[in-house]
Order: C-alpha cells, then sequence, then structure tokens
C-alpha cells in the first residue's frame, strides 16, 4: 500500500529536543511532502504547533490540537468538543482538596493560577505564554461566554497525582478521558474524541486509514497506532505502545521518525 498521509506525535516522537525539530527531520519532511500530507497530532494548543508546522513547510496541512479535540485547517475550524463547566467545577472541586494546580486551555487560551516551574517548562518547551489568574475567575468567564476546555492539565507531586487519579477516574471517568503524561501530571480530555477519531475527520473521500502511516510514542498514541496501515513506535516509547505497533525505530533523541522515513519512505 502507498501510504498518502503521515501523522506524528510531537513530544517524545517528533520532536528531537523538548522544543525543536532536528535539521534530519526538517529535510526529510520536505522530501516527502510533495508526496504525503504530513499532519502532527498532539496534545498541545495550536500556538504551540504552528511554529513547527512553518520549520517543516506543511502550514497548508490541518493540525490535531489536544488530542483531537480541536481540528483545525488554516483559520478554519473543523471540529471543536470542549469538557464543560459542570465537570470542569467538579474537577476544581478534587483538584484544590488534593493541593494540585490547574491549567486550562481553550484553543489559543491557557489559563494558570501561579507560576512554577512545571509552568515555566511549559512556556519553554512549547514556546507559548499562559495568562495568570484565579481558576474560579477563568470558570466564571467560560461559564458566561458558554465555552469549556478543550485540555485540562494537572499538576502536583506524584504522591498527590497517585491519590487524586484514581478519585477522578471513579467519579468522572465515564464522561473524560484521563491520562498521566507522567508521575507528577495528569491530562483530562473530552470523552469523545482522540487521536484516531481527529484523523478519521481529515481523511478526504479517496483515503482511509489504510493510507496512513503515524508514529507515536505514549498511551494515548496507542489507537492511532493500532488502526494506521502502518504504526511506528519510537525507541523511547512505552513497552505498551511498542506492542502494538507494526514497527520500532530510533529514539526521538536520535531522530527516529526521520530515520524511518529516510530508510522506508523511498520516493
Amino acid at each position: 500500500m502507498k501510504y498518502k498521509i503521515l501523522c506524528s506525535d510531537l513530544d517524545g516522537t517528533l520532536l528531537t529536543s523538548k522544543s525543536d525539530v532536528s535539521d534530519f527531520t526538517i529535510s526529510e519532511i520536505k522530501r516527502i511532502k510533495q508526496h504525503l500530507k504530513v499532519i502532527l497530532v498532539s496534545a498541545r494548543m495550536p500556538s504551540a504547533m504552528t511554529y513547527l508546522q512553518k520549520d517543516l513547510a506543511i502550514k497548508e496541512q490541518p493540525i490535531i490540537c489536544y488530542n483531537g479535540a480541536l481540528v483545525l485547517d488554516g483559520d478554519k475550524e473543523l471540529s471543536s468538543v470542549y469538557i464543560g463547566t459542570d465537570h470542569l467545577k467538579k474537577i476544581y472541586e478534587l483538584s484544590e482538596a488534593n493541593n494540585t494546580k490547574l491549567g486550562l486551555y481553550y484553543k489559543n487560551e491557557w489559563y494558570v493560577e501561579e507560576d512554577s516551574e512545571r509552568v515555566q517548562k511549559e512556556i519553554r518547551y512549547t514556546k507559548t505564554t499562559p495568562a495568570f489568574r484565579p481558576t474560579s475567575e477563568t470558570l466564571s468567564d467560560w461559564t458566561a461566554r458558554e465555552i469549556g476546555a478543550h485540555k485540562i492539565m494537572l499538576m502536583s507531586t506524584k504522591e498527590s497525582a497517585d491519590i487524586l487519579y484514581p478519585t477522578l477516574e471513579e467519579k468522572l471517568g465515564k464522561y473524560l478521558n484521563l491520562y498521566r503524561s507522567n508521575d507528577t501530571l495528569i491530562e483530562v480530555a473530552p470523552k469523545s474524541v482522540s487521536k484516531l477519531s481527529a484523523i478519521k475527520l481529515v481523511l478526504q473521500e479517496d483515503e482511509s486509514l489504510e493510507h496512513v502511516i503515524s508514529f507515536g510514542d505514549n498511551y494515548n498514541d496507542i489507537e492511532m497506532l493500532e488502526n494506521s496501515g502502518c504504526g511506528v513506535a519510537v525507541g523511547n516509547a512505552r513497552e505498551e505502545v511498542k506492542a502494538v505497533s507494526n514497527a520500532v525505530t530510533l529514539p526521538n533523541t536520535e531522530n527516529g521518525v526521520a530515520d524511518y522515513i529516510k530508510k522506508h519512505l523511498v520516493i
């Protein structure tokens, strides 16, 4: 099968450093992009992805943000699914009791209550800047605007996250996707969307999932990799991700995606 679309996760996969793609990756994407669509698929907000689209010279392609909760094609919004304020208020209540801080995301809006080492890392890694204000104010604002969160990031210690995660699963797991991105971070997304659902949304009439080659490293990539024509895990991927993949390439820090493209996608 000749692939028509390349879909890649960013952090831990396509990005060689914490915030940038390498020159090797840029050259390989430029080599194939006349023959394959290259679509970035990430938990990031739009502004944390568009600079990478520019570096890769693929700004004409859609981007899948917030693990599929927001899909954009240039200025056109193809899909937008967010967590309503009723669920946001419950998460806020549980997080406050657990000494956990929230990062709230809607389109290109990012709100946090206070600065921290974790927030500074996000700023450095994603080249975006949050607005600082109390979460209660953000919830009031969003209630008045009748909007919600495309993503919530819960920031705490490992010990607090160990306690909070199962509580959230028990009380809200049936409504929301909960994903532990590392020991201290819990990400929350709408239940009805995923990276896979978003990829299906951008397929054209003459395209199917069999035409997709995808790359990933983490739990939120499993469904995408399992259902693509070819799913490739980078060498640093979780073992569960490697287990469902068709192939495993080098780690992201060794240009795993670009190396696989060079060896296997001969145009």
